[in-house]
C-alpha cells in the first residue's frame, strides 16, 4: 500500500472512530497571499458588512479601525469594554479603546459572537487576531494551501455577500 493513501485511510479511520476530533477542525476558510507573506480572509462584521482581514496569530487581538467602529456603534453593535495599552511591532506603545463587537464571520461558514476587538486610529488596516482566532481553537494555520481550518464554529446565520469580492480585494 503506497504511503500517502495509508495516511489517508488511517486518518478516516482514527476520525471515525473519534467523531469530536473531526468535528474539532470542520471549517475550511480560503486565505489569500499577499506581498510580504500575508495572508487574508474575507469576513463579515454583524453591523458593518463584509471586509477583510489579515490573518496574524501574533496579534492578541482582532483589530477594526475608527471608521467601522463608528458604523457599528451608530448600528448598536459595539459595546465599550476597557482600555488597553499595547506594544506595536516597532516596539512603541499605543492606548486603544477595546469593543465587544456583536459578530464576526470568517469566510461566510464561521460565526463567533462576542469578539473583543482593538481599535486603530484611522483607517488602519483590520486584522484577525487571538481575540477571535482562541473562540475557534483549536485553529490550523496553512500556508500551502492557504488556508485556516477552524473549531467550534455556530451555524452561520449571515453569510458573506461576496466571499469573492471581498478576496479580490486584496490584490
Amino acid at each position: 500500500m503506497r504511503p500517502k493513501l495509508l495516511i489517508a485511510l488511517l486518518a478516516v479511520l482514527t476520525l471515525s472512530q473519534n467523531p469530536a476530533w473531526a468535528e474539532e477542525f470542520g471549517t475550511r476558510v480560503a486565505m489569500r497571499e499577499k506581498s510580504a507573506a500575508t495572508f487574508y480572509v474575507p469576513a463579515h462584521i454583524q453591523g458593518f458588512g463584509d471586509t477583510e482581514l489579515m490573518v496574524d496569530t501574533g496579534s492578541g487581538y482582532v483589530t477594526i479601525n475608527e471608521n467601522t467602529l463608528k458604523v457599528l456603534k451608530r448600528e448598536g453593535r459595539a459595546r465599550f469594554v476597557k482600555q488597553l495599552q499595547g506594544v506595536l511591532a516597532n516596539g512603541s506603545e499605543l492606548v486603544v479603546p477595546v469593543y465587544a463587537i456583536d459578530g464576526l464571520n470568517i469566510g461566510g461558514h464561521c460565526l463567533l459572537q462576542n469578539v473583543q476587538a482593538a481599535v486603530f486610529p484611522g483607517d488602519a488596516r483590520q486584522i484577525l487576531g487571538l481575540s477571535a482566532l482562541r473562540k475557534a481553537a483549536p485553529f490550523i494555520f496553512s500556508v500551502d494551501p492557504p488556508s485556516l481550518v477552524l473549531s467550534h464554529c455556530q451555524a452561520s446565520v449571515a453569510r458573506l455577500a461576496s466571499p469573492a469580492a471581498a478576496l479580490a480585494a486584496v490584490d
